[in-house]
């Protein structure tokens, strides 16, 4: 009884891997809703001109923050997995301390090269292209979003210290309160600056920028006060053992070996945003007009790339728990537990993702409809744009695994190919697709696709090859998948003879899109019911607790 009343009094539990992937995903999955839903009341704030200049800071934004942080938080929370599973804990502690020192300075640093170099950036992709969005308002936007760097990559490193010890729900919940912060910020900030103090719509784009800075701030001092009230949690000691001597410099040695392929990731990936930014605008400008090219590259860039988020978020919730519990099964050696991970990610991936992403693409004109009113480009864009989405998705698991596991050849191999297939193929594919009748757009997303489906192709052979995994059960399973989504758009295409696919008003799409959801949802969800793919991806005792619950 002692022992009970003891663990109810604990604020914090920790996670196994499926409870905390689906709390980790729960908790990015809730932001990104988020991400979306703001968009509506920000679009009709500030139009696609201030879309795109607000896609131009944050691009950026995103290249230097996987420079400064971005490999940090999945590194230190496998080295705190490791040294904690090891029972080294003086060399966990330092393992934190060494990781916000890090942190910092390369904070600092990239802040201030965003900020001093804002105009050249501003001016590498821009050009000389004139019509939209100046120079000058880019640069400004630039130096006001470069603040938010100054308090992320410290936000990560505590991220990733809860997460190592596998406190998944504070991680999650600090994400959300971000996201909260920040898109207060962005409505409110912007509607204020433009519609009541009537100041420029640079401005309002530079307040909504900043709204990053704030939330990281209100997320940084929530996960301080958490560790602070559970500092005992920390400090469990679960092995008795005589810690050997680790030296600082051969942590600071880990975190670096650890991260710098992580960061390399987060970089590749931003590449691929930079080469649309610079090649996208001015390679359609001269087929449809700089004002129509900025107007789709603010769908690319900002409005259609919220909807992919939603779908990315779900291999980001999947890492956050796959990451310290295969850096834990791996420092022990135990191969079948490292396949078994494996092979259960990327099953419950393709579970969740292609039905999302078909759906989606299947839906475009009525999702975009209610997001952002009628648009020429907007729902062409999103339904093929999506499918990018699907195979970052896959990629990020199938990359952040091989790093994991320590192949870094393979990662930087399948990085560097995919990128630099996107580079040459991504403007020769607009010209391509614009001379063969089809939409020029439609070039730049192929590429990111081909891209990424060659680095994911590269990752999958490679631990095939060299971890012995074997992708026969999660083969099966796509099967069933592709099946299962195949009878979901067959009974869509059977209720549009029926419902319509959208509404020329914009709230009407709302029942309808409800409509399609819950039919397409649940004959995709039935199917995988009935041939059992549900209790053999997630486990039977999943759907035990599920069906207990629902008495």
């Amino acid at each position: 009884m002692k022992k009970k009343r003891t663990q109810h009094k604990d604020v914090m539990e920790k996670n196994t891997f499926i409870q905390g992937a689906f709390i980790a995903t729960l908790g990015i999955v809730i932001t990104k809703i988020l991400g979306i839903l703001y968009v509506i009341p920000f679009y009709a704030i500030i139009g696609e001109k201030g879309g795109a200049l607000y896609g131009y800071a944050y691009t950026l934004y995103l290249v230097f923050m996987a420079i400064s942080s971005a490999g940090i938080p999945l590194a230190i929370s496998k080295i705190i997995s490791e040294y904690q599973t090891l029972g080294y804990y003086d060399a966990k502690k330092r393992a934190l301390k060494i990781g916000k020192q890090i942190a910092m300075i390369l904070g600092i640093i990239s802040f201030i090269v965003l900020f001093v170099f804002a105009k050249d950036l501003s001016i590498a992709i821009l050009g000389d292209l004139q019509g939209g969005n100046t120079i000058e308002d880019v640069t400004y936007v630039i130096r006001l979003i470069s603040t938010a760097i100054l308090v992320v990559p410290i936000l990560s490193i505590y991220r990733g210290y809860f997460e190592g010890h596998k406190f998944i729900t504070p991680t999650a919940i600090s994400q959300v309160l971000e996201q909260i912060m920040r898109v207060l910020v962005i409505v409110v900030g912007s509607y204020l600056t433009l519609k009541v103090f009537h100041l420029s719509l640079t401005t309002a784009v530079g307040v909504a920028v900043f709204g990053a800075t704030v939330g990281s701030l209100v997320s940084y001092f929530y996960l301080i006060v958490k560790k602070q009230k559970n500092k005992k949690k920390f400090e469990e000691k679960e092995l008795d053992i005589e810690e050997p001597k680790i030296t600082n410099k051969e942590i600071v040695k880990k975190i670096m070996i650890y991260a710098f392929p992580l960061i390399m990731i987060d970089i590749f990936k931003s590449l691929y945003s930079m080469i649309d930014s610079v090649t996208v605008v001015k390679a359609l400008g001269s087929i449809y007009g700089v004002k129509t090219a900025e107007s789709i590259m603010s769908i690319l860039s900002t409005w259609g790339a919220k909807f992919n988020m939603i779908i990315i978020s779900i291999a980001t919730g999947m890492l956050v728990s796959l990451t310290p519990n295969l850096a834990s099964a791996a420092v022990v050696g135990n191969k079948k537990d490292i396949h078994k991970k494996i092979n259960q990610s990327l099953q419950m991936l393709i579970f969740l993702t292609i039905p999302m992403t078909v759906g989606l693409s299947f839906l475009a004109k009525p999702v975009y409809m209610v997001f952002y009113g009628p648009s020429k480009y907007g729902p062409s864009v999103l339904s093929i744009y999506i499918f990018t989405a699907l195979l970052i998705c896959l990629f990020t698991t199938a990359i952040t695994i091989t790093q994991v596991l320590k192949y870094y050849k393979v990662v930087f191999v399948s990085l560097f190919s995919g990128v630099v297939l996107k580079g040459l193929l991504n403007t020769s594919l607009i010209n391509q697709f614009y001379q063969i009748g089809l939409p020029a757009y439609y070039g730049s997303i192929i590429a990111t696709i081909i891209g990424y489906g060659l680095s994911l192709v590269i990752c999958l052979v490679a631990l095939n090859r060299k971890c012995g995994v074997n992708y026969e059960t999660t083969l099966k399973q796509f099967i069933n998948t592709l099946c299962g989504t195949v009878l979901m758009i067959c009974s869509l295409f059977i209720v549009k003879l029926i419902v319509p696919i959208s509404s020329t008003s914009r709230f009407l799409n709302l029942p309808i899109i409800l409509i399609y959801t819950i039919i397409g949802g649940g004959v995709y969800l039935f199917y995988m019911f009935k041939t059992k793919s549900i209790s053999q991806i997630f486990g039977d005792n999943l759907l035990k607790r599920f069906k207990r619950s629902t008495k």
